[in-house]
């Protein structure tokens, strides 16, 4: 197969052009050059997609397959233009573009929001328009039999850059007390998905070779968030009291939720957001999708954390300072009768 990574050098991208040379495919990575290397076997084109002859090298080429993960409209209709000759074309969209994000097990088939207008996402504040937008662009300039849109969760797993899965294993392997201590969000019933890059990846690489067509919610299995903390406990060899706090109490502490300086990852309060991280993904599974046990992907994240050094800045998660900070806060008011300071084993959901 000639397969064409619109992308490549980034985490997602690098791995599905990883996958498919250890696959046997040709492979040819176009990116602006910079977010790092091609991965060994592929081939690398330098060019801007915001330009309009971006895919000018790239276009006269007889591609098998193309995978786009753009976020922008312009690029994604610009490329399905100058791209209408392959023969499939398979877009990495996301789950936000669903309008709505309570219910918990929604289908492929749930509202979408309206598609940004503009050709730039000039803020993440739209990025689940943009993606809908992406994903019209390129539904009715190929038509749907040509296509397939992959609508992805939270991805997780070596190379996550962004610190939302590697957080948990790492501190319950680094506590900030002395005496092992680590703060949670008292949310044992939260739903969370994550999905590992490296099946995601397989999947889609897979998918380009089957040139399976259709619209597919590409996420892990639904873990309560009590369960989340146990395997990553469990990962670490942490032994020590967790200390759980309420969401009024973190707010008023400036903790953040779900990612970000000063946050705890993967924690939501607000259950219009909850069913985010819980979408049915039978669809998938039917088309071959196969994950790995969560234990795995926070095992070999964690020693991706340590390889890559665990006090290096952070996208999310508390510092030790931090943790430290409002444990002995939490601490001082379970003290003064203002709070409690629950130890012992995760809570069962």
């Amino acid at each position: 197969m000639k397969l064409l990574v619109l992308g490549g050098t980034a985490w997602l991208g690098h791995e599905v052009a990883r996958q498919a040379v250890g696959r046997g495919h040709e492979v040819v990575c176009l990116t602006r050059g910079l977010s790092g290397s091609v991965p060994d076997g592929a081939s690398h084109v330098q060019s801007d997609r915001d330009n309009d002859d971006g895919l000018e090298a790239v276009s006269a080429m007889p591609w098998d397959a193309v995978v786009d993960v753009s976020r922008q409209p312009g690029q994604v209709k610009r490329s399905v233009r100058d791209l209408r000759s392959a023969g499939y074309y398979l877009f990495v969209s996301s789950a936000s573009v669903y309008a709505n994000h309570g219910p918990l097990g929604q289908d492929e088939d749930a509202p979408l929001l309206a598609p940004l207008e503009s050709e730039v996402m000039e803020t993440m504040e739209t990025y689940g328009e943009a993606k809908a937008a992406c994903e019209k662009a390129v539904r009715e300039g190929l038509g749907a039999d040509r296509c397939l849109i992959a609508r992805v969760g939270l991805i997780g797993g070596p190379g996550d850059i962004f610190g939302r899965t590697g957080y948990w294993p790492m501190r319950f392997a680094n506590p900030s007390a002395e005496d092992g201590t680590v703060l949670v969000p008292d949310a044992p019933s939260l739903p969370v998905q994550v999905i590992d890059v490296r099946d995601l990846a397989a999947w889609l690489v897979q998918s380009c070779e089957r040139q399976l067509s259709g619209v597919y919610n590409v996420t892990g299995e639904r873990h309560w968030f009590a369960e989340h903390i146990a395997e990553a406990r469990e990962v670490a060899g942490h032994r020590g009291p967790l200390a759980t706090a309420d969401a009024a109490w973190l707010r008023r502490h400036g903790v953040a939720e779900w990612a970000g300086p000063k946050s705890l990852p993967l924690w939501l309060s607000d259950p219009e957001w909850q069913g985010m991280n819980a979408r049915s993904n039978a669809r998938a599974k039917d088309a071959g999708l196969v994950l790995r046990p969560l234990a795995q992907t926070l095992r070999d994240t964690l020693e991706w954390e340590v390889s890559t050094g665990i006090e290096k800045p952070r996208r999310a998660g508390l510092t030790q300072r931090e943790e430290a900070e409002l444990l002995t806060e939490l601490a001082r008011a379970a003290a003064d009768g203002r709070g409690g300071l629950a130890t012992g084993q995760p809570w069962k959901s």
